[in-house]
Order: structure tokens, then sequence, then C-alpha cells
């Protein structure tokens, strides 16, 4: 339909309307027509219909915007920012259809009606496109674009000059985009009605941070995992090829052995000299059924049916590194006999998994190039027993047998002993380790019975295995290497190998070691006279011996170091296992002085008061505490109570402080943490039933001594490979270099130190002649079953300790009483009177009485106050009274003066001091302790042994 007259009348003519265009063109540069080319019809000008769209601008939201040079009539012109077509659905419309709630949905900006002949109508696509008003001028468009993503169309009312289009088309540039061109275009990515080139486009991925890095990464990622299993595969194929073969195996078992030699403290003198210097290999066919059988059991009882590697014992090996097994086959433990052969003293964990590692291509070599029977057979003749290498060594060494004469007892002995040989080839009669060598050949039996439920023609019945024996070896052959104390420093020296330098028992028995021990030789052969003395004068003294269950025990360390400078170890190694460094006993009251550092190191002060009545009761215990005698203290501080060794002060003190933090204490002193077992944790822990070794009490007590530092107790002070040159390093190296750890402060070791010594009185049986400060603590357990003196000058500590084999109540003959001050005593007076002869007198430091003064004794307390009302049938006292406390100790009745805290008038005048059993007093200008009774912590089980310690 036509415009009216009116309306055309103020359209601009055809030539304006032309140069308008062109101007718009050219400052717009790319933009798009609203028609196709001059003379064809014309298009939809790009404009949305109610349905979304144009069907040209969805195919065309994505282009790129033309190059410069492209010009305005390009093939590719740019496109309005519109949405992608695959969210049309979910984008606010401009229209909707007229049948759908057309008359509630918002209308657009329009004229009003009375005037709609006068509006700007839209044209029919026939209409002379020239005629029609254009959107945009040039002008408005560099605004637009100029006010970055934000920019919009003015409105007629932001005082934009009118310029023919319709107000619908015209927004305010301040407001950005709005309606469904501001919401097209947050999705879309564009800015300001217009496409940007996409070099500077900010688009957001949806895809999160660590989808978007494993897009780009998992290509890199893969050829890199390819590229190293590669060349993993590889070095596994050259691993494997240069590994070694049953042919090299059976040429390193035939090498020469050397011995090892192990020196005294001045790296000269030696001390003893032990290793297997020959082997005699033999033939499987010579190995009877017996001891094959035995072996598997053992060790590997599904040996012929399992290939070379056990894979639960591989990832245990891998997990601990081979530290903890993982060679659990026969195969991988032959390849690790050969490797224990070329590695000594792993010290990271690279190397272990190196080991293990080459083990494993060992085991799959062999079994690919020997049977069952030849793999047994190599693994039986390069073994080490504990007494030789090889089966035939080991069958002469214990049974004094050829190997071909075992039965099937003494088969499962020599298959039992492989677990350990350094130990168990040394185990005496009623040793510890000989009950847990007992206990293993029972394991082994049990395992022939398997065996044979699985396959009957191996293993026995379970009627054949009971009619069995343990097999008694013979006693170990000593020559001058193992006479005497020659024989406990070879075997404290093997200890001491496995433990502090990580060799396996077959690189020490293969030998090659040159081994220097902080042992002093003439010290060595003190301890031994002391014990041959003691057993004389006694015998002398009473006509009687001392029994030979009696064991002693006597180690020296030095507190500076940690070194062990001597032990007595035994009369004979052969039958006795060793008294100072193996065998332990119950540390009775020789272990309050832990107690006593836990107490300082909590802030409570030597001069703090407990009380020391004698029974008492306390929570988690069956039954009462009891004192030596029975003997009430009454109040007492922690210096009288270490010096008395009063057990319920000290019973008291351990549950105000924790066992727990007793435990601690100690073992951070020097006790070794496998003692933990010999001992429940409870409140009796301060009366010692904790069972140590001699050498444990003395490196305790030389903490004291070493101002609350533990330097770690060791034998060995170097280890030379002879082959190689290279020396050895401890696992404990970084802490001796470092100077120790610390395990109470100085203050605390001072404090302890004075209030132990006081427990060395002028009269007391280790009292030193010479008179140098020395400090100390007596200990005897309940029943006498263990007596010991531990004590320690500045620059040594000594620990005595004396117990039987057979757990029973010591008995000396001669003494009246057993108890550590008296043989235990006298013993330490010996020896350290000999060792100490030229060594400078040192001094302890001064007492700081670091901490608080607590009370925890009872409060007495005063009878009730008089009545304000007369009484008709009492008459006054002729003479004033003091209220007298009604709490009276247990014992004193029969002394009203012997009390500390309060002096009844009839003994003021008595000015005698304190006898040495009397309380210390309170220090000057304060008033006796007082208040309630301290907290006695948590409630331990009834379960706990009741011990009486008698001091």
């Amino acid at each position: 339909m036509p415009l009216p007259r009116s309306r055309q009348a103020d359209r601009p003519s055809t030539d304006e309307r032309g140069r308008v265009s062109t101007e718009r063109r050219r400052n717009a540069g790319g933009r798009r027509r609203a028609d196709g080319p001059a003379g064809e019809p014309r298009g939809n000008g790009g404009r949305r219909s109610r349905d979304g769209y144009a069907a040209d601008e969805r195919a065309a939201a994505s282009r790129r915007r033309p190059r410069e040079d492209d010009g305005f009539w390009a093939d590719e012109p740019p496109r309005r920012s519109r949405a992608p077509r695959d969210d049309f659905d979910d984008r606010p419309r401009r229209s909707r259809s007229r049948d759908d709630d057309f008359d509630d949905r918002p209308r657009r900006s329009r004229a009003p009606r009375d005037d709609y002949d006068d509006r700007p109508r839209r044209r029919a696509r026939d209409d002379d496109f020239e005629d029609r008003p254009r959107r945009r001028a040039a002008a408005e468009t560099a605004a637009l674009e100029s006010a970055g993503p934000g920019g919009r169309r003015r409105s007629r009312d932001d005082g934009h000059p009118d310029d023919g289009r319709p107000s619908r088309r015209r927004r305010a540039d301040d407001e950005g985009y709005s309606g469904r061109r501001r919401a097209n275009a947050a999705r879309s990515g564009a800015a300001g009605g217009r496409r940007r080139a996409r070099d500077d486009e900010d688009e957001y991925d949806e895809r999160g941070p660590v989808k978007r890095f494993l897009a780009k990464a998992w290509k890199p990622a893969l050829i890199t995992a390819a590229v190293l299993f590669v060349l993993g595969v590889a070095g596994i194929g050259v691993a494997y090829a240069m590994a070694p073969s049953h042919e090299d195996l059976e040429a390193k078992a035939d090498a020469q052995l050397a011995a090892n030699v192990v020196y005294f403290e001045d790296g000269t003198t030696e001390a003893t000299k032990f290793g297997e210097t020959s082997r005699v290999p033999v033939d499987i066919d010579q190995v009877p059924q017996t001891v094959i059988d035995g072996v598997l059991a053992a060790e590997h009882r599904t040996f012929y049916e399992d290939n070379a590697i056990n894979p639960v014992g591989l990832l245990r090996g891998l997990v601990y590194g081979g530290s903890q097994g993982g060679g659990s086959t026969i195969t991988q433990q032959m390849a690790r006999n050969y490797y224990d052969s070329l590695t000594t003293n792993e010290t990271s964990a690279i190397d272990r998994y190196t080991r293990k590692f080459n083990e494993i291509l060992i085991a799959f070599k062999v079994e690919q190039s020997l049977s069952k029977d030849e793999i047994l057979q190599q693994y039986l003749n390069t073994i080490y027993f504990g007494r030789g290498i090889g089966v035939q060594a080991a069958a002469q060494g214990y049974f004094g047998k050829d190997v071909s004469e075992l039965d099937a007892a003494e088969g499962a002995f020599i298959g039992t002993v492989i677990q350990q040989p350094g130990n168990f080839g040394t185990a005496v009669p009623g040793s510890e380790m000989y009950e847990i060598l007992q206990e293993r050949w029972s394991y082994t039996v049990d395992g022939l019975v398997e065996m044979n439920a699985e396959n009957p023609d191996r293993g026995l019945t379970r009627a054949e295995a009971d009619k069995l024996e343990f097999p008694e070896p013979k006693p170990i052959e000593g020559d001058d290497n193992y006479s005497g104390y020659r024989g406990y420093i070879q075997e404290a020296v093997r200890s001491e190998l496995e433990s502090r330098y990580g060799l396996s028992a077959d690189q020490i028995a293969r030998g090659g070691y040159q081994v220097t021990t902080s042992l002093n030789e003439q010290w060595m052969k003190y301890a031994e006279e002391v014990v041959e003395n003691q057993k004389e004068q006694t015998l002398n003294n009473s006509g009687q011996e001392i029994p030979e269950e009696t064991q002693f025990g006597i180690a020296m360390v030095e507190t500076s170091t940690g070194q062990i400078k001597a032990f007595y170890g035994g009369p004979d190694p052969t039958q006795y296992a060793n008294q100072s460094l193996v065998q332990r006993q119950q540390a009775g009251s020789a272990f309050k002085p832990y107690v006593l550092a836990t107490a300082l190191e909590q802030g409570i002060s030597l001069r703090s008061v407990y009380d020391g009545d004698s029974p008492k009761e306390f929570p988690g215990l069956a039954q009462p505490v009891n004192n030596d005698s029975n003997r009430s203290y009454g109040p007492v501080d922690l210096i009288q109570s270490t010096k008395d060794s009063i057990n319920t002060s000290y019973v008291q003190l351990a549950i105000e402080v924790g066992p727990q933090a007793v435990i601690d204490t100690a073992l951070a002193a020097g006790i070794p943490e496998k003692q933990l077992e010999t001992a429940e944790v409870g409140p009796n822990i301060a009366l010692g039933t904790m069972s140590v070794a001699a050498v444990d009490q003395a490196a305790g007590f030389a903490t004291f001594a070493n101002g609350g530092y533990h330097m770690p107790q060791h034998l060995i002070v170097s280890v030379v490979d002879t082959e190689s040159g290279e020396e050895l390093v401890p696992n404990d190296a970084d802490i001796l270099e470092a100077g120790g750890t610390q395990a109470f402060s100085a203050d605390t070791a001072a404090d302890a130190t004075y209030a132990m010594q006081q427990v060395i009185t002028p009269d007391h049986n280790a009292r030193l002649n010479d008179g140098r400060p020395m400090a100390g603590k007596t200990g005897t357990s309940n029943n006498a079953v263990s007596a010991w003196f531990v004590g320690f000058v500045p620059q040594y500590s000594t620990a005595v300790g004396l117990h039987r084999t057979d757990g029973q109540p010591l008995v000396l003959p001669g003494e009246s009483s057993i108890y550590g001050g008296q043989m235990p005593s006298r013993l330490w007076k010996a020896f350290m009177t000999k060792v100490l002869a030229d060594v400078p007198h040192e001094e302890f430091p001064q007492p700081v009485y670091a901490g608080e003064v607590r009370n925890n004794a009872p409060t007495p307390s005063p009878d009730p106050s008089p009545s304000t009302e007369p009484e008709e049938t009492e008459e006054p006292d002729p003479e004033p009274s003091m209220p007298v406390p009604s709490f009276t100790p247990p014992g004193r009745d029969d002394d009203p003066c012997d009390n500390p805290w309060w002096t009844p008038p009839e003994c003021e005048d008595d000015e005698e001091p304190p006898s040495d059993g009397e309380t210390t007093p309170p220090p000057d200008g304060e008033e006796p302790p007082g208040g309630p009774v301290g907290t006695r912590g948590p409630f331990w089980g009834n379960n706990q042994v009741y011990y009486r310690d008698p001091e």
C-alpha cells in the first residue's frame, strides 16, 4: 500500500538517500545490506521474524568478518552477532505468534493508534528499496563500536537526532544491550550488536579447568607414557641379559671366603676372629628326603608347584624395599644371597629397590635354565645355616653327622635355623632364644603335616609328626677365639653388624670385614675378675657356692659417646647367653629415676611433698602398695623419696605424671623399645615391673650424666670391607655426629642427679673410697627375683644386676638379706675402683630446684572449734592448749616430737638435727606445704601384678 502524501513529502529524495547510503557504507566497512544486490528481489534484510532469526542469519551467525580489502560487496559479508541456532528456543524472543497469548504479551513501543497512518511502515518486498530509510547512520555506527561491549543504539529521548528510523530500533547508548538483544549477545559472545573478529574475542570455556587441561594434556601424556614403556621394556631386556646366570652363582659360591677380624679400642689388639673359610657342596641325591621336606616345610611348602616369584612376597618387598622380606621363594632367596654378597651397607631405599629388582631378574633367569631339583641343590649348598655354609656343614655343626644320616626331627631342625641362623646357631639351653628356636621347630613340624595333606609323597602324617621330639644340638665347639669373653665379643659384634650396619647373616658368615670396637681389653678382664672374686669370697665366708643359675650382669658405658667400654658376658659363651647385653630382668626401684625425670619435666619441684605412709591403696591396683618392712614415712619430698626408695610416694607420683609419660622418658633415655613387651603400663611402673638388660640401664643413667642427652649405646666404632676398602656407615651415624638426642632438659638432669647423689650415704656399699662425686640408685624386685645397683660418675655409667635363669628368687649364701645395696653395690664398687684408678675427678652440676613446689600429702585438719554455748559439765583446762592436727602418720605415735610440720610445746627445746631418714625440711621462710591431695589420674585395669620394693 502506498504511503500517504504527507509521509512521502517528508522523505528525502532518491539522490539524498544515495549520498547517505554511500557515506554509511564507507564508514561502516563490511556492514550487511538490508536487501540483495541491485536489480534483484529484495531479501529479508536480516530482520527477525516472529519465529526467530532469519534463516540466512542463523546459518551465517558464526562466520568470520571479512578482511579490510574485501569491501562492502564481499562474498562473505559480516553478520550481526546472533546466538547459535541450538539455543534458539532458550533465548527471549521479540515477538510471539498471535495465537499464543497475544493480548497478554508486552507490546513494542509504537505510536498512538490514532496516528497510525502517520507512522513509518514496513515496505513490501517489491517496494523500491531506495525509498526506504536506512537503519543507522555512519556516525551512530562508529559511536556504538567505540562504546565497547556495552554500546547500543540511542533512543530518541536521549537527544539523538531523528534520522527517520522507527523508535523501536533505538536504544540508549549508556544502557548497553537490553532485552533479547542483550541476552542473545551474552550467549553468543557478541558485543554491541555487531560481531567482532575472532582474534578480539575472549570466549568462555564452560568445560572447567580440569577438562580443559586434560583436553590439552592427554596427547603429550600418551606419547610420554609410550616412550617410557618402550624404554622400560628395553631396559628390562638389557638388565635381564646382563643378570648373572646360574653358572655365575656357582662361581660366586666357590669364591674364597675370608674371616672377620675384631679389634679392641686401640685398633691393633685383636679381640677375636670368626667367619667361614670353606664349604663342602653335596649333590641333591645325597640329601635325604627328611632334610628336603624339613627345609621346604620351613621356607617354601609349595616350591615344586610355584613359579620363581611369589606375588605376595614381591609386593611386601616393594613396599618395604626389601627390608621386611619379599624373597620368600627358594629361587628368590638364592638370588638374594648372591646379591647379599655383592651389596653391603645399603643406606637408601633406592639401593634396596635396585637390589630387589635384580633379585627378581635372577630368579626368572635361573628358573628358565635350571630344574627345580637343581635350584634346590644350589640353594642348600650356598646358604648360611648358623654353623657353617651349606647343608653338609650344618649337619656336622649341629649334630656331628653326615647330612645323609639326619632323621625327620633333625631335618626339621635344619630347615628351622634358616630363618635366624645367626641367633639360632648360638642359642644355648635355657635362654630366651632357645625357646624361640623350639617354637619355630614346632612350626616346621606342622608344616610337614600340611605338606603331607596336599601330597602324600611329602612330609609326615599327623601321627608320625606327634612322635617327633625336639633334637638337642651339640654344644658349640669353642676355640681360642670363642673362649671366655672373646666368644661373647664375637656374638655381640655379629648382632650389631646386623642391627646397626644392615648386614645379613650370610654376609657376616662369608667374612672379609675388619671391625674395631670400643672395648677396653683390661676393663673386660676387670669385669671377669670381680665376679670370680665375689664367687670365691662367698664360698670362703659361707662355705657354699653361689648357685650356678645366678647370672651377673655388668655393663659400662661412656656417658659422652654411648660407647660400651666393658661388660661381663658370663663364664662360657657355649653354655650361657650374654648376661649383660642379652639377658634381662626386672629393674625394681632402679626404674624410679625415670619417674623422677618425668615429674621434673612436668614442672614438679624436688621439694614437692607426697605421702610416704604404708600401706596405701591406689586406683587401678588390686593390692595395696607397701614400703620396705611396711614402714611409714609420713609427708616426704622427692629427695627423701629417692634416697629411701619410698614406694608409696613414687607410685602416687607416677599416677600424677602419667605412666605412659614415664615410659616415654625411659625410652628417650636409652631403654630399648623391645623391652615394652615385658610390662603393662600402669601405676606400678614406678616399682620397676619392666625387664631390662644391664647395658640398657647403664645407657639410661648415662643420659643423666650427659646433661639429658642420650647417645645410642653401641659396641662397634668402625667396619671396613677389606675387599673394597669401603668403610661402612651405621644407621645411627647422624645421631652420633649430632651429639645425641635430648631426652630431657639439663635442669632436669641436674636435679635428678642431685637426688640420686643422696642415695650414696657415707656408709653405702657402693661409695668410692677416693671421694669423687657419684650418684646412683638401688633396685630390688618383689621377692628378690632381681637386685640392682646402677651408678655413675660424670664420665662413665655402670649397671650391675643379679638374677637367676629360672626366674626364682635369688639365693646368695652368706647374705643376711638380698637388696640392691648389698652384693650388687659391692660388685659395682670393686669394678669401678679398678676402672677409675687413672680417671680424673669431675664434678656434677649443682641442682637448680626447678619447677613448682606441690603438696600432695594429706592435709592435717584441726579439732572442731569449741562451741560458743557454755557447757555445764566441762571445766576449762588449767592451761591453754593448741589445736592438735588430727593426722598423725602411722608408726609415729610413740614419738610426738617426730613431726616435721608441727612441734608440740614440750618438744620446742629439742634442737637436735634430723636424722638421715627424716624428711628434708622446707626452704627457709616457707610454711609447711598444705592443700588438697593431688590428682591421681585415670584408672587402670586390675590385672596389674603387685610389687613391693624392699629397699
